[in-house]
């Protein structure tokens, strides 16, 4: 018989503080489990058992049960279902029990029962019943780990599953088997043991990192700082206009400077638009697709690695998949920069293409802001490098897209929204540099008023939009941001038409 509190759940933690349960893993391979109630969540909670300890010997009783429940039965034997009225009978030869009814009258009954006879209990959704809660589960081979919130928010819980999913790697369970066999082959006593298992593990709490992770913030300087200085001093020797923009400021700079800005704030707060956005605003004041993009682009270098800094430091940068990222990204972009810039002799006829694309993309965002496509769970995508060349290339091709199309993807492909916005804000900073590299030699200097009014505007926003992105409810700003695309995408497109007929 096993111990009893002397009192209940809900009197124990009133005069308690903190989380006073104590964390066990249960052998149920060896225990017999009764479940009562056969719906959804008498489903989800036999879910949970025979995923664990798929041995376990379970008895299931119901009046009615779930289809998907009786499917389960052909796949473990051990697994007993009985479609019937609970009986306290029932309770022999158990030694634990699940309750998944919605009965609060039966409920009390099945609880008391249960103690009368020394038995813990769970009863779903009611915390003061339970004797024990069932916590978020992650696993990684052999390796297992619970979360409780104590009873308080199961979301928490399922979050922090994400989170630990999400970075844990699955080497792990090799590790942990290496460990067991250095363990058995170890010498000496038991100090010696624990010194040398010790500093075998220690990669694991300081893990040594790649020369990529420890030096990226000189590395993004160092880029930024090459770049703005040979691009500097060629245009100064080499463009006229440079030279009198530095003089004479056009008003244009103006409008540059704050809709780099607000364009910034809003890729901070949603994740995504900051180029179509700009690409669509640019093809408004009327500059040529081409350098509409090489503004763009130019721009980003220094806001993306501001961002891309500012995501590293706060431990946002999935390294893994950065570097199967990069590269397909980088060259699909300066191949994109390369065929854009050749076609700008006709400008009259890539703007109105430019402008069918952000009005298609500015629907898309309009769309998610009120989740007309329902997300499915899918498996976490698997080919990353392709993923990368296609949005760097319509990235750099159409002026925008690559948060669009690559987080979001991503994203809908299982990986963690904000481990996926650092990784793929510090790689547009790459990606914006080679690109802007490809424009530039292409194109040579022109509109610097939108090109420095937007690489000011963006920059300021930039350490600001990377603090407030997991603060900022994304609805209403995706909601404006689609609405205004749209209207200055067709505006565009209706231009040409109207020149045409």
């Amino acid at each position: 018989m096993l111990p009893l509190p002397n009192q209940n759940e809900e009197t124990f933690v009133e005069e308690t503080k903190g989380n006073q349960l104590f964390p066990v893993f249960i052998k149920l391979n060896q225990l017999r489990t009764l479940i009562v109630g056969g719906g959804n969540v008498g489903l989800e909670k036999l879910n949970a058992i025979v995923n664990n300890s798929q041995e376990a010997e379970v008895k299931l009783v119901a009046e009615t049960i779930h289809p998907e429940i009786l499917e389960l039965e052909s796949k473990f034997p051990k697994l007993q279902l009985f479609q019937k009225c609970f009986s306290v009978s029932d309770l022999d030869h158990v030694d634990l029990v699940f309750v998944a009814s919605n009965n609060a009258e039966l409920n009390e009954q099945i609880r008391t029962a249960a103690h009368q006879r020394g038995l813990l209990i769970n009863v779903a959704d009611k915390p003061a019943l339970c004797d024990f809660y069932l916590g978020s589960i992650v696993q990684k081979g052999d390796l297992k780990i619970a979360i409780s919130t104590n009873g308080k928010s199961p979301t928490i819980a399922k979050r922090l599953k994400q989170i630990l999913n999400e970075n844990l790697p699955d080497e792990l369970d090799v590790t942990l088997q290496n460990m067991s066999l250095l363990r058995q082959n170890l010498n000496g006593d038991f100090a010696t043991k624990v010194k040398k298992l010790n500093k075998v593990t220690e990669s694991l709490i300081n893990p040594k990192k790649s020369f990529l992770e420890a030096n990226i913030k000189w590395l993004i300087w160092l880029v930024f700082v090459v770049f703005i200085v040979s691009v500097g001093f060629t245009l100064w020797n080499t463009e006229p206009e440079f030279q009198s923009f530095l003089v004479h400021i056009d008003p244009l700079f103006y409008w540059f400077l704050g809709a780099g800005f607000v364009f910034a704030m809003i890729d901070g707060a949603i994740g995504m638009s900051y180029g179509v956005t700009s690409a669509s605003f640019s093809l408004a004041m009327g500059l040529p697709p081409a350098s509409a993009s090489m503004a763009i682009h130019i721009s980003e270098v220094l806001s993306n690695g501001i961002a891309g800094w500012m995501h590293y430091r706060m431990g946002n940068v999935n390294w893994k998949l950065f570097k199967i990222l990069i590269i397909p990204a980088i060259i699909g972009a300066v191949i994109g920069a390369y065929l854009l810039s050749s076609l700008e002799h006709y400008s009259q006829y890539t703007k109105p293409v430019v402008g069918v694309y952000t009005l298609v993309l500015g629907t898309i965002i309009l769309l998610k802001a009120f989740n007309i496509k329902r997300k499915r769970k899918t498996k976490k995508i698997k080919k990353i490098g392709a993923l990368g060349f296609f949005g760097g290339f319509i990235d750099a091709a159409f002026g925008g897209g690559w948060g669009s199309i690559v987080l979001s993807s991503l994203i809908a492909g299982g990986r963690h929204p904000l481990f996926s916005l650092g990784t793929v804000k510090i790689s547009r900073f790459f990606i914006a540099t080679l690109s802007s590299l490809t424009f530039f030699t292409m194109l040579g200097g022109r509109y610097w008023e939108a090109v420095v009014g937007l690489i000011i505007g963006s920059a300021l926003a930039s350490p600001i939009a990377a603090r407030v992105s997991n603060k900022i409810s994304a609805k209403t700003i995706m909601v404006a941001v689609g609405i205004i695309v749209m209207a200055v995408s067709l505006r565009s497109v209706v231009m040409f038409i109207l020149k045409l007929m």
